[in-house]
């Protein structure tokens, strides 16, 4: 009898959109150093981007924020919008207003270009998985575009609009979005398979009308 090896698992699909040559061949060079990843597609432009990735449909979108045609912004209000795929921002911080924007526009992350190569394949692999993955400088630059916006705490009697349509276990799953909690930390404290949390974190999302983990956490810190 024969026996022939179990096929390799679906690789994450990986589409990079640079307006820059130099770095789509750098990040095509960090994502194909792992072996559970692969580049689908370069786009050198937002609406590039976009219509890739409806006709691509890769698990990640690796996005530039300043790009001709259309910026990375409105590339991810677009993308996330209609579930082509999730978007992991890459940003040098040459504007806290594309950050913000982004944010709002339901991009799953934010990283450095300078990141390491690990950081960058790690953090391609959380958003996958669902989860949330925000550098501490862009958090910081995040509250800072936000507060510059007058998007300033709330009051402390006051709450986000639409708690009152969560389940008592969809409201903790709510609390530990706020704290930067992945998937199995959330299932790990609440006593819980990451199936059950995927479907609560969906919930909470489409219950309090947001796009992706980043905005509920944002939602959560006010």
């Amino acid at each position: 009898m024969t026996v022939h090896p179990a096929p390799d698992p679906k690789p994450i699909t990986v589409l990079i959109a640079d307006d820059h040559a130099a770095i789509r061949l750098g990040m095509r060079m960090v994502v194909d150093t792992s072996t559970d990843m692969a580049v689908v597609g370069e786009a050198g432009d937002g609406a590039t981007a976009v219509s890739m990735a409806r006709a691509l449909r890769p698990d990640v979108v690796l996005m530039d924020l300043r790009m001709p045609v259309m910026d990375g912004v409105e590339a991810t209000r677009q993308i996330c919008s209609e579930g082509t795929a999730k978007v992991l921002v890459l940003t040098t911080f040459d504007h806290d207003s594309y950050l913000f924007g982004a944010l709002r526009a339901g991009a799953d992350g934010f990283l450095l270009k300078s990141a390491e190569p690990e950081a960058i394949t790690e953090a391609l692999r959380r958003v996958h998985l669902g989860d949330q993955v925000i550098a501490p400088e862009v958090t910081a630059r995040i509250v800072a575009a936000a507060l510059a916006e007058g998007a300033g705490p709330a009051p402390a009697s006051s709450e986000p609009a639409g708690l009152e349509q969560l389940t008592n276990r969809e409201r903790e799953v709510f609390e530990c979005l706020g704290d930067g909690l992945t998937n199995y930390s959330i299932g790990r404290q609440l006593g819980i398979s990451e199936a059950t949390v995927k479907t609560h974190v969906s919930r909470v999302l489409a219950k309090l009308g947001l796009q992706s983990r980043v905005q509920a956490a944002l939602l959560r810190g006010r």
